[in-house]
């Protein structure tokens, strides 16, 4: 296998084992959003059992969601998903679900 295919690979499991998540816009620097909140969210493992929790964020005033950044912060196996509201509203709830028998460990942000 020749260098070149070899790092395309590499690049290719490496992007596909990560759980992020990125919706919308999700930098600062361009000057069209800010952030409007921010949470880590962590839980440990149970043996032989998935977790599953739901968090809830909710824009104050006129603003709408116009990019939320779900960030694995593990690289593990664990599923995030936004469930209802998101872009556009101004509230989302964002599912997370972590593989059986392990926890995981998300940084969420919502930008506006």
């Amino acid at each position: 296998m020749s260098p070149k295919y070899f790092f395309i690979f590499c690049a290719v499991l490496t992007v596909a084992q990560s759980k992020s998540v990125f919706v919308g816009l999700v930098n600062e620097a361009s000057g069209h959003v800010r952030l409007a909140g921010s949470k880590v969210v962590q839980r440990n493992a149970i043996p032989l059992f998935k977790r599953t929790d739901e968090e809830i964020f909710q824009i104050e005033g006129n603003n709408i969601i116009k990019g939320i950044a779900i960030k694995d912060m593990d690289n593990g196996l664990a599923e995030p998903s936004i469930s209802l509201g998101g872009l556009g509203y101004n509230f989302v709830h964002i599912k997370l679900k972590s593989e059986r028998g392990s926890g995981y460990n998300f940084q969420i942000e919502i930008y506006a």
